[in-house]
């Protein structure tokens, strides 16, 4: 890692001011992950524009990326409902058959991209998991991945699905717009920031031990999903929190784009954009299987089969009459399956390119 320095100091400055701004700036409208995009868009037109080059490069400190990657697990595992698991279980021919039916979708459209040379064959498969972005963010740059390309699609994805699900919405019901609530930025510390706490210390101190891969991110997600299920934890990770580390993950991406890669990104853009719209459209077809087969409620079904971006999912569905159990639950089974078929799915496709052309790489 660069050292901080006298010429580093105003290029850290600039990258703080710029990612202040651009994430204000998108929370204001109501942007989709607006606090890690914000930051993310500052480190890449910083880095793209050369500012950083020489002796003012600059990085995240490695140590601060695994507490972002211990605080989002945290706080994904805070969030994840003890009714799933009910739910899950009354019905579990319906969500096994929608769940599976998503991820083959993605891993089929991953190929695509990585037989027609849009991303590589890796990078490919883990831009298309229908998962939480962050999630799928950290778990490709563990297994090997291009972390930049990664968070374009996946990113692109999670702007892309909630635009949709809200315009559903909105077409079907005439869904109000939400009142935008204050956010409490410094509540006052109490039994949920210590568990908070205690969830990210573990993960980072069992990853050392372990050298589990993505484990600073996973282990507090599985054992704070675990413990938040039992009743023995209720880990509440604070906005201040988030938003820090939000920052550190989206400059941790950022910094690493240059000039060439923006390039490539640009062209490939187009596609990315349409296989995104494809994977909509085939879980569309999804949902109206469930309507059909089901006779579930049409508005439950699209947003219980919508790829990825389930906390925007769910703001929308809390503002519809929706069967909310229905949708979070699908959400969630399909996150963790994400999370334990992931890496197979990606080295059984990049394997499955690789014997059919030479490997693709980018320009870094």
């Amino acid at each position: 890692m660069a050292r901080l320095t006298s010429a580093r100091l105003p290029a850290w400055l600039a990258l703080f001011l710029l990612s202040a701004l651009l994430g204000t700036g998108l929370e204001l409208v109501h942007f989709p992950a607006a606090l890690l995009l914000g930051p993310m868009l500052a480190a890449i037109a910083l880095a793209a524009s050369g500012l950083l080059s020489g002796r003012r490069a600059i990085s995240t400190p490695r140590p601060l990326f695994e507490l972002a990657q211990a605080a989002v697990g945290t706080m994904i595992a805070g969030q994840i409902p003890a009714s799933v698991l009910p739910e899950i279980a009354r019905d579990w021919p319906l969500f096994a058959a929608g769940v599976v039916s998503v991820i083959i979708a993605a891993a089929l459209l991953g190929y695509v991209l990585a037989i027609r040379q849009v991303l590589p064959g890796s990078a490919a498969v883990w831009g298309s998991s229908p998962g939480a972005a962050q999630a799928m963010v950290f778990l490709a740059e563990a297994h090997g991945a291009d972390i930049r390309l990664v968070a374009v699609m996946q990113y692109l994805r999670v702007v892309m699905v909630a635009a949709g699900a809200s315009l559903v919405a909105r077409l079907w019901v005439g869904a109000p717009e939400l009142a935008s609530t204050p956010v409490p930025w410094f509540p006052a510390p109490d039994r949920g920031l210590l568990d908070a706490l205690i969830l990210i210390v573990l993960g980072i101190g069992l990853t050392r031990l372990t050298r589990m891969a993505a484990g600073t991110f996973l282990i507090p997600l599985l054992l704070g999903a675990l413990a938040n299920g039992l009743g023995w934890l209720t880990p509440v990770t604070p906005a201040w929190m988030m938003a820090l580390a939000y920052a550190v993950i989206g400059w941790t991406i950022g910094l690493r784009f240059s000039r060439d890669i923006l390039r490539h990104t640009a062209r490939a853009l187009p596609r990315l954009i349409l296989s995104v719209l494809l994977l909509m459209g085939l879980c569309g077809l999804m949902a109206v299987a469930l309507v059909v087969f089901a006779e579930v409620d049409p508005l439950t079904a699209y947003l219980a089969t919508s790829p990825g971006g389930a906390d925007s999912v769910a703001v929308i569905a809390a503002a519809s009459n929706v069967d909310m159990a229905f949708v979070m639950a699908m959400q969630t089974l399909r996150f963790i399956i994400v999370l334990a078929t992931g890496p197979m799915i990606a080295r059984f496709v990049a394997a499955r390119v690789e014997a059919r052309r030479p490997a693709f790489e980018p320009d870094a």
